[in-house]
């Protein structure tokens, strides 16, 4: 499965019965709580890193990628549109695009 694999299963949950799948639940509560849970999910991730638990690591970056898309889902963005943020920054370096913000 992709992230835009994902990202569609994610999207066809925003009208999906809140009882029928933890995502229509979690997209039922709002953006708030989807963000919120998104940085529990990134907490636990770094918490693992810092631990140098590579399982809890794996387990929680998928955590947090999940949780991303849920989040990007809950404000309609969309995932193409952070996808060409990132190629568009590829094209110059690092540092040249943190000056530039």
């Amino acid at each position: 499965m992709t992230l835009d694999d994902l990202f569609v299963t994610i999207q066809s949950r925003k009208s999906a019965d809140p009882s029928s799948s933890w995502t229509a639940q979690l997209l039922a509560k709002g953006p708030e709580k989807c963000a919120e849970k998104f940085g529990e999910e990134a907490v636990e991730a770094i918490i693992e890193a810092v631990k140098d638990d590579k399982a809890g690591l794996t387990s929680e970056a998928a955590d947090v990628l999940y949780h991303l898309l849920v989040m990007l889902a809950s404000r309609d963005v969309a995932l193409s549109d952070v996808l060409d943020e990132l190629s568009r920054r590829q094209a110059q370096s690092g540092l040249a695009e943190k000056a530039a913000r």
